[in-house]
This record gives structure tokens, sequence and C-alpha cells, in this order.
């Protein structure tokens, strides 16, 4: 990550504002954070270890450093917040369940009335409410618009009825924001809206799913004849894909916070070379041929961190990252699974053993080899849904075909 910070020349008062954030690092973040940070296979730490960390950062006033100020932000100018991120992935903080403060919340700052504004966004900020994203169905994954959960009205009320599916962390959250059919029209979108639902309603039953990395970070949520008021309909009844829209913006974007995050998964991946044999008294590290391939991967990370740096100049004023972005999550998405494959070679039999009770937080049992060859296969096996969820490429190609390229 030393090149990366370096890259920046920051002034003496960035400077100053990247030993700031370093103290604060070094005084909050424990071995637990670290390692629950470390074995996050796929998108997000043990619950119990993001649900802690958050709350430090809402302690300090970094709760969400990128909202906007008067909803509680840090007020960061963009080389705050890229150092801020820098120091976090260098550091290993906890990969927090974010969806509610990532993606629903500025759906909110934009489409919410002034009640629900006041109520749900200081909730997100303190970690009191944990949010689930409430779209996918069985049959209806990348095309959203296709989605069947009934939204039926009834007086002052909507009766939900139907399943979601893929929702991770479901089982520990507290609202879910939810996209239903509750109307018609003449294109497949018309008739969406966009809901913002406690869990603990009646009718609601969330079943956990075990992912092939062995982890239940998934849930199928069913709806059986859910009432939800419809103060708690966001933006206008059957416009929701307007919020849609919206929100996947961010989902899909992230300008030069992913390439970020790919760097600290390569210096990763250097350090399993550095303890692994090359099977000649060496090091794998020092291997000729797998320094090849170490070469061409760092070669395709700097492509992508180029372009992440395009994106993130042309999101200077704060607003949302746009639709070119799909290009950069496609490549992005691909970059981290070659990642876990040079891994999986890199570490060999080790690698074969799934070990899931030796790499939780508070280990279960005692590891079969190093410590260092306990992540490969699950983080391979996690990264595999990589190029599906979120959208499939194929489907993120055909949106920068139709909206990019005017094709």
């Amino acid at each position: 990550m030393a090149d990366l910070l370096d890259d920046l020349n920051l002034t003496s008062e960035e400077q100053m504002f990247r030993e700031e954030v370093r103290e604060f690092l070094a005084e909050n973040m424990t071995d637990e954070l670290r390692r629950a940070s470390h074995f996050t296979m796929w998108a997000l730490s043990e619950f119990e270890y993001g649900k802690r960390w958050q709350k430090i950062l809402h302690q300090r006033g970094w709760g969400a450093v990128h909202w906007p100020k008067e909803y509680g932000g840090a007020g960061w100018t963009r080389m705050q917040k890229m150092i801020w991120h820098i120091e976090c992935i260098q550091a290993e903080t906890p990969s927090v369940m974010s969806m509610g403060r990532d993606l629903c919340a500025p759906c909110i700052m934009k489409f919410g009335t002034e009640e629900q504004k006041a109520f749900f966004l200081p909730r997100i900020l303190s970690g009191e409410d944990w949010w689930a994203q409430g779209f996918s169905e069985p049959g209806v994954g990348s095309d959203l618009r296709a989605l069947q959960m009934r939204a039926e009205s009834d007086g002052d009320e909507f009766v939900l009825n139907g399943s979601k599916i893929w929702t991770s962390f479901a089982d520990h959250a507290n609202r879910i924001f939810c996209l239903v059919r509750s109307g018609s029209g003449p294109k497949k979108h018309d008739g969406i809206s966009f809901l913002l639902v406690d869990m603990d309603s009646p009718g609601i039953e969330v079943h956990p799913i075990t992912t092939i990395a062995g982890d239940p970070e998934f849930c199928q949520v069913f709806f059986n004849d859910v009432r939800v008021s419809k103060s708690r309909l966001l933006g206008k009844e059957n416009e929701g894909w307007d919020v849609v829209r919206h929100l996947l913006a961010y989902e899909h974007g992230g300008g030069g916070g992913r390439s970020v995050s790919l760097f600290g998964r390569y210096n990763w991946l250097r350090e399993v070379a550095t303890l692994e044999s090359d099977g000649a008294g060496g090091r794998l590290i020092d291997d000729v041929d797998f320094g090849r391939q170490l070469a061409e991967m760092r070669i395709e990370l700097e492509a992508v961190s180029f372009a992440s740096d395009e994106l993130s100049k042309r999101a200077r004023a704060g607003e949302p990252p746009s639709r070119v972005s799909e290009l950069l999550a496609i490549r992005s998405r691909l970059v981290s699974q070659k990642m876990t494959e040079l891994a999986m070679r890199a570490v060999g039999r080790y690698g074969i053993p799934l070990q899931q009770g030796a790499r939780k937080v508070i280990p279960e049992v005692d590891p079969i080899g190093p410590e260092h060859v306990l992540k490969p296969m699950p983080f391979y096996l996690g990264q595999r849904a990589g190029t599906i969820a979120g959208g499939t490429d194929e489907i993120h190609h055909n949106n920068v075909a139709r909206h990019v390229l005017g094709l």
C-alpha cells in the first residue's frame, strides 16, 4: 500500500490528517477486529465485529464519512476520503454490513420525506438499524424489472406476498428495503414501488442459506400477508424504478475505493507467496514463473487503478458514479477472482481443506497447516459469486452497450 500513499502527493494539512487517521486506527483496531477483516470471504465480516466497528466509528463522528455533512457526514474533501479508505485497508478494518449506510441512505436522502430522513438516517449512522437489501427473487436475479413480489393496496397499507433471495445477512437485519410489484404498465419497470420494511413484521420468515465456502451469509426471506404502512413508501407509488436507478449507481460504482481494495488483496497474495516454499529450498516469491504471474497481476491492477482514478475525478462534485463504472466493476471482479486462483496455486495441497471452524474470529478447531493457508480456499469459493451477484457480467455488458454506447 505504500506506493499508493506515496503517489497521493499530500499537502502538509493532508499529512496531518493522515496521521490523525492512523492514530485513531492504531488506538481502536484490536486483533479480533483485524482477524474478522482478514477472514472476510465474500463482502461482510462476522456480523458482531462489523457492528462493534460501526459503533466505534460513530462515537468518533466517522460513522459515514461519505455522507453529506448535514446528515452526519464528516465533511471531508475527496482526498481525505481517499486517505481514509487507504488507511482502513492497510489497517484491515472489518467490512461492516453496509446496505443501509451505503445504498439505502443515499436514496432516503434524495427521495425520502422529512419524517423518513429524521427517523431512519440517525439510526443507520449509529448502528441501531441494520438493513438488508430485498431485490433478487427466485428466478429473478439480474433483471430486476421482472420481479413478482406483490404489494396489494389496502387502505393506508400495502399487503406483501412473495419472497426475496440472496439477501446478505438478513438474519441480522432489523429492516429491509424492498422492491415490490404494486401496479403495471407498458414497460416492465412500470408499477414497481420501493418500500422500507421492518423485519419483525408479522408474516416475515428468514431462512439462512449456506454458501459453498461454508458461511451462512445469504438468506431467503418469505413475506406472507405482511402489512406495511404507506408511510414507508420511498418515492412515489409505482415509480420506484427512479429510486432503483439512483441506488444502483452507488452499488455498481465505487471510484478509487475499488482499486485500493484490490491492491490490499494483492499485498495479501504477495505475503502468502513470501511464506510459501518453492519446493526447491527457496521462497515462492522468488520463483521466476510465479514472479511472472504476480507481475502480470500487478499490470492488471494498475490498469484498473487508472480507470478508477479517472472515474473519481468525475465524481468530485459528490454526484453518483457514472454508468461507465459498470465497466470497472466487471474488470475488478475478474481481477479479484484471478487473484484467488493464484493464491490457491501458491498454497498447493493446503488449499484443499475448507477449515471453516479454524478461521472464525474465535477459532472452534485447530488449523491444519500454518495460519496463512486458511484463507485461499474459502476466499476462492466465496469470490466465485463475484461475476454473478449484483447482476451478471452479461447484464452489465448489456447495460453498458445500451446506456453508454447507445446501441
